[in-house]
C-alpha cells in the first residue's frame, strides 16, 4: 500500500498529464475555452492574473526545495522574500482560478460544456492552496525541525532522483499526506481541464514567433562564398 499511494501513483499521475496533454493538443491545440471572441472582461482578468499567481507559487515552491536543508528551513532575507511571494501569489491564484471556472459552471448555455472533471477542477485548486498554506505555517514546524522539508521535500527529492523513499510519506503527519495526494491529483487531471492551455498556449506562440524570427534571419556566408569571382 505504501508503494502503491507514494511511488506508483506518482509516476501514473505524470504519464497521465504527459499522455493527456499530447491527447489535448492533438484535439484542439488547447484552444477550446479560453481563448477567441467569446472570453468577456473577468475571464480575460482571471487568465492574466491565475497566469501570474501559479508559476510564482511554483518558483516559491522550487526554491524552498532547494534552499532548504533536510530538516530545517530557509532562513532570513530568503525566508522573507518567500512568504512575502507566497501571500501575494495564493490570493491571485486563488481569484484567477475563480474568474476563469465558476462563470461557466452558473450560466446555463455553457453547461452542456461543462464536464466532470471541469466541476471538480476549483475544488482540487482551493484544497492545493489550503493545504499549501497550512503546511507552510506548521504551527509544530520548527527552524530546527521544518516537518515539510522531512517529508514533502524529502519525497519530492527522491522521486526526481529515481531512489523513492516512500517511508518519509508513509509516517508523516495527515495534513502533509493529504497535501501530496491533492498535488498528484492536479498534476493527473491538469490537461483535461480548461485551465490546460492557460500556459501551454502562451509558450507555444513565443516559441513559434521565436522560430520565425529565426528564419527570418540571413544566414551568415562561409569565406569561399565571399572571395569575388
Amino acid at each position: 500500500m505504501m508503494y502503491l499511494l507514494w511511488v506508483f501513483l506518482p509516476v501514473a499521475a505524470v504519464l497521465c498529464c504527459v499522455g493527456g496533454h499530447i491527447w489535448r493538443f492533438r484535439r484542439d491545440r488547447f484552444l477550446s475555452y479560453l481563448y477567441g471572441p467569446h472570453i468577456d472582461r473577468p475571464q480575460r482578468f482571471g487568465s492574466l492574473a491565475f497566469r501570474t499567481g501559479v508559476p510564482v507559487l511554483f518558483t516559491v515552491r522550487i526554491a524552498e526545495v532547494v534552499v532548504s536543508g533536510p530538516h530545517s528551513r530557509s532562513h532570513g532575507t530568503v525566508d522573507v522574500i518567500l512568504t512575502l511571494a507566497q501571500c501575494i501569489a495564493i490570493p491571485l491564484a486563488v481569484i484567477g482560478a475563480g474568474l476563469i471556472l465558476i462563470p461557466p459552471l452558473i450560466t446555463a448555455e455553457s453547461r452542456p460544456h461543462v464536464t466532470p472533471i471541469d466541476r471538480m477542477t476549483l475544488p482540487v485548486l482551493v484544497a492545493a492552496l489550503l493545504s499549501s498554506v497550512l503546511v507552510t505555517f506548521d504551527p509544530y514546524s520548527t527552524d530546527d525541525r521544518y516537518r515539510t522539508a522531512e517529508t514533502l521535500y524529502t519525497w519530492c527529492r527522491s522521486l526526481v532522483t529515481l531512489h523513492p523513499n516512500p517511508e518519509v510519506m508513509q509516517h508523516a503527519p495527515v495534513i502533509y499526506q493529504a497535501r501530496g495526494l491533492i498535488v498528484i491529483t492536479l498534476i493527473a487531471i491538469w490537461p483535461y481541464t480548461r485551465l490546460a492551455g492557460i500556459f501551454t498556449v502562451p509558450v507555444s506562440r513565443m516559441l513559434r514567433r521565436a522560430a520565425g524570427v529565426l528564419r527570418g534571419m540571413p544566414i551568415p556566408l562561409s569565406r569561399k562564398q565571399r572571395r569575388p569571382a
